[in-house]
């Protein structure tokens, strides 16, 4: 088995490296600079709307209200369930990964990879609703792989480009949500719990390369996410608006109690993050150096980890929303990244720099915790074992809500590919694929991680450079009808039967 998992991880690091240093780093930031022009920098010039049109109104039933539509969520459970699947390890074992691998300055690249990341997710949620359709069991369906198909393969000569593009996104989402959406989110569960609440009888009998205390973390986490996927979107959405508000609300105040006793560190950790973002610092223990390439790739591959804009997922469960209007789900893309990025991981970012555990002159790793456990050790060297416990509880929650809502994009992917009525086989499969989660090695879930989301980002970005003109056409369409009160037809959906049909919806809402 070693040696099985020894040459997977060779054959990955190959493919890692050309997707990601190669490749997939310029078509990421490319596709962000792209669409944030086109849109005249939405997320900046239009900041205060989006706030007011996402959080600022959860508390409007038409918003956060349980819908009566067969199969469909609101607005507000939409948001929680990508987030679910958003704001996991990435926030925690992602930051400190970053730092740990690039330094205090991958942060500097994250915050950019989420700047432009906003208006990448934007785009993508416009685009899936513009071209969602319902599914066999009347549930709205959409994501990449609609895009690529109805979108991109309706430009002349496009049609075989479009539907492969659309299967090789559908075929990698559906690896990807083994790797991002299980198999890394399951193993950082496991080693955290472990580490925190240590069973030195159940630890000491090996099996393998791991022990019978991870097996039976395993089990009990494929029991209980058993319980919530086979039930599909709609019980998934019940338990994450539920989990999501609290574990993400929990976090934070944990975090900034953190960060407040450390005040005197605040402005040394924002100093050594802007100093090391474009040059070489020590790492390691002052072992090796790592030159900005270096920086760059691991701040934009754990912000991609974090935020999943550019992937193409998250749309998926936005398409699934009640929402009329393309642009109405797009601001809600907006605020995922902006919540999980640039509040959530800088403020896990500032927990591990300003607790003492990086040198902030030189860079240099202080402590010897591994990229699970960093965070961890940072709150227990203020709280103790309360410090260490409350870290793996919130890795307990955040990454399980994670691997509830990738199950949802790797089913409406292999939906995609094999059909709505042959999906139970994919949720067998990746529940019981969380059991092997727990058994692997920390390094090798995350790099599969790593590979997958560059691999299913390719196709993707294509479909969105390819349509960014019709995001932007729905955007002026919008920002024309509700912010300079003209007079024109809603734009909101490619096909006309459903176009006439939302349209007739949305002009009844608003006379109520």
């Amino acid at each position: 088995m070693e040696n099985f998992f020894t040459q997977v991880a060779l054959i990955n690091d190959k493919i890692n490296g050309f997707v990601w240093v190669t490749l997939g780093l310029w078509i990421l930031l490319g596709t962000g600079l792209l669409t944030t022009v086109l849109t005249r920098f939405f997320q900046v010039t239009h900041f205060g709307y989006w706030i007011k049109h996402t959080i600022g109104s959860i508390f409007h039933k038409h918003v956060s209200g349980h819908t009566n539509e067969k199969a469909s969520i609101s607005q507000f459970q939409a948001l929680c369930t990508a987030l679910a699947a958003t704001v996991g390890v990435g926030n925690i074992a992602g930051v400190a990964t970053a730092i740990v691998a690039g330094g205090p300055g991958a942060i500097f690249w994250m915050w950019l990879a989420a700047f432009f990341g906003m208006m990448t997710n934007y785009s993508e949620n416009v685009l899936g609703i513009y071209y969602r359709r319902k599914n066999a069991h009347g549930e709205w369906t959409g994501g990449a792989m609609y895009y690529l198909q109805d979108g991109l393969g309706s430009r002349r000569g496009c049609k075989g480009l479009g539907r492969f593009l659309a299967c090789l996104f559908s075929a990698f989402a559906v690896l990807a949500s083994f790797g991002i959406g299980n198999l890394s989110q399951i193993n950082t569960i496991a080693t955290n719990i472990s580490s925190a609440f240590s069973i030195d009888a159940l630890a000491g009998i090996s099996i393998g390369s791991s022990n019978l205390y991870m097996l039976l973390i395993g089990l009990v986490l494929m029991g209980l996410a058993a319980l919530v996927i086979i039930g599909g979107i709609k019980r998934i959405a019940l338990v994450t608006e539920k989990i999501v508000p609290f574990m993400v609300v929990l976090y934070l105040i944990g975090a900034i109690a953190i960060v407040i006793t450390n005040a005197s560190n605040i402005v040394p950790a924002f100093a050594s993050i802007f100093k090391f973002a474009f040059g070489t610092q020590a790492v390691a223990g002052g072992v090796a150096g790592i030159v900005i390439k270096d920086v760059v790739t691991w701040g934009f591959k754990r912000g991609v980890f974090s935020n999943e804009a550019g992937l193409g997922s998250s749309v998926m469960v936005h398409s699934a929303s009640n929402v009329k209007e393309p642009v109405r789900q797009g601001m809600w893309g907006i605020f995922e990244v902006f919540a999980d990025t640039i509040v959530i991981c800088t403020l896990t970012a500032l927990v591990v720099l300003t607790s003492g555990l990086v040198d902030l002159n030189t860079g240099a790793m202080i402590s010897g915790s591994n990229q699970v456990t960093l965070v961890a050790e940072a709150f227990g060297l203020r709280f103790g074992a309360i410090g260490s416990g409350f870290v793996a509880i919130a890795v307990l929650l955040f990454a399980f809500s994670t691997v509830l809502g990738w199950s949802y994009y790797g089913t409406k992917s292999w939906e995609y590919l094999f059909g709505t009525k042959s999906t139970i086989i994919y949720k067998v499969v990746f529940t019981l694929m969380i059991a092997a989660g727990a058994m692997m090695t920390s390094s090798l879930a995350w790099d599969i991680s790593d590979t997958f989301n560059g691999l299913m980002m390719i196709p993707n970005l294509i479909g969105v450079v390819a349509l960014c003109g019709v995001v932007k056409k729905i955007t002026d369409n919008y920002v024309d009808r509700y912010l300079r009160g003209k007079d024109l037809a809603p734009i909101l959906s490619y096909d006309p039967k459903t176009q006439k049909e939302q349209a007739e919806a949305l002009a009844k809402e608003r006379r109520c």
